[in-house]
């Protein structure tokens, strides 16, 4: 089966609603790690998780993963573009995301804030209109 790029950005998408809800606040800045590389497998490895592969394409990687009562979705990419490509459309449908280089993990703001002080990166929100609790989400960057 051929993964098109509109079809990658509708599954992120889809996880994104699927996934995204309000969390605690927090900066989450204290104690962060560098930033995880690696493969899929790898990642989840770090991250404690058992990924359940979902999209196993040339350009991207998609599974998901579960900890506990919560779910998030661990995705990796061929190209910085394509990571790029796929969080703009992505972040439109809003949610919470965790972004290295050539991975994100996505999710509800607690589950993501959490596993970034295992894998590191940065934190990135989705479009506040989509992220129902309005203020504690402006679309921008943390990190």
């Amino acid at each position: 089966m051929r993964v098109t790029r509109p079809m990658l950005a509708l599954t992120g998408a889809v996880a994104a609603l699927a996934l995204a809800g309000c969390g605690t606040g927090g900066d989450g800045k204290a104690g962060v790690p560098p930033t995880a590389t690696g493969s899929l497998e790898h990642l989840a490895a770090e991250a404690k998780c058992e990924p359940n592969m979902q999209t196993d394409a040339d350009t991207i990687r998609q599974a998901l993963c579960e900890k506990g009562d919560e779910k998030y979705v661990l995705a990796t990419f061929s190209t910085d573009r394509g990571q790029r490509e796929w969080l703009n459309t992505a972040k439109d449908y809003g949610g919470y995301y965790l972004v290295g280089r050539k991975w994100v993990a996505v999710g509800e703001e607690r589950t993501v804030t959490a596993l970034r002080s295992t894998l590191g990166g940065t934190m990135e929100e989705g479009s506040e209109h989509m992220n129902p609790g309005g203020s504690h989400n402006q679309g921008g960057h943390h990190g």
